[in-house]
């Protein structure tokens, strides 16, 4: 299920919003605008709040799922991580009404991901979901950069 939820909110979600976006409705004035307002708005808004209401919700999923670590005092933690989460997530789900909002907050997901995704190639021993978060979190990471410094620099 980990892995369905991030393929759906990574890939699935913003493609489609996108094409609906292009040839739904028939308006995108700035195609490349496009694709990163809804890759923001999918894979730092929605993932990341939901991610972070249950790590809120549940830290024992991620502390003990994804890091194999079995301490229930790491739990205040994970949940310190969800508020972080929670905070980046909500920047995200805001971009989509205020434009304003699109560069800030891809830019932050862009380093948050980075981070995180580093973060995950530097643990030793890794579960399969700890593996999908690295690979996940390690290609949002390209994919804003890319797309946050081509509509950054134009």
């Amino acid at each position: 299920m980990y892995l369905g939820s991030v393929v759906v909110l990574l890939l699935v979600a913003p493609v489609a919003a996108i094409l609906v976006q292009i040839f739904g409705f028939g308006h995108a004035a700035d195609p490349l605008f496009t694709v990163l307002r809804w890759f923001v708005f999918w894979a730092v808004g929605v993932r990341l709040a939901i991610a972070g209401i249950r790590q809120m919700a549940n830290p024992a999923f991620t502390a003990e799922t994804i890091f194999r670590i079995h301490d229930r005092e790491t739990f205040k933690i994970v949940q310190e991580l969800g508020f972080a989460n929670v905070s980046i997530g909500l920047i995200g789900l805001v971009s989509i009404a205020e434009r304003g909002w699109v560069l800030p907050a891809g830019l932050a997901g862009a380093v948050f991901y980075g981070l995180a995704g580093i973060q995950h190639v530097r643990n030793a021993r890794t579960t399969r979901e700890e593996t999908i978060a690295m690979v996940s979190d390690l290609l949002v990471f390209v994919v804003l950069g890319v797309l946050v410094g081509l509509v950054w620099t134009r």
